[in-house]
């Protein structure tokens, strides 16, 4: 196999991860896949392109991850959603700052009653970095394409 085909299989196998423990309510282990001063936000595409820096969420470093995942854990009360990632497009580049990835991505939510519906669907614009625990994310920031989130936006995306 070539590097370049080496990389976006690393970049595949980081991203499927990453996916099945937002998907499998593993939010406890989510904080492992980012860097201790990675940066992890959720910001519409509108405010992107206008070069708006609003974003939904924003953590500044893993500990913020970690304390969003306790405060879902034990201070919100609401109902548990039920997310499936769908991810599309992978664009693998390689930098001197680390690997730069890009695809898209659609989120469906199902209620415990039965309906599944899309709750979101975008880009993710990210920055891996090889650590001595392998591949992190050093950024994530996560680009939904509509103006507004369809019901409470607790969980990361």
């Amino acid at each position: 196999m070539t590097p370049a085909l080496l990389l976006r299989l690393d970049m595949q196998l980081l991203l499927d991860a990453y996916i099945a423990t937002i998907d499998d309510d593993r939010l406890e282990d989510w904080p492992g896949f980012f860097t201790e001063d990675a940066l992890y936000e959720i910001i519409p595409k509108e405010n992107e392109d206008a070069g708006l820096p609003a974003p939904l969420m924003r953590c500044d470093n893993a500990a913020m991850m970690r304390d969003r995942v306790a405060s879902l854990r034990h201070a919100n009360i609401f109902e548990t959603p039920t997310y499936r990632h769908m991810l599309s497009a992978l664009v693998v580049t390689d930098t001197a700052d680390g690997v730069t990835l890009r695809c898209n991505y659609v989120v469906i939510n199902t209620s415990q009653e039965g309906s599944s519906a899309i709750y979101q669907a975008g880009i993710y614009r990210s920055v891996a970095v090889r650590t001595d625990a392998g591949w992190r994310f050093k950024s994530k920031r996560v680009i939904y394409d509509t103006a507004r989130v369809q019901t409470l936006l607790a969980y990361p995306i």
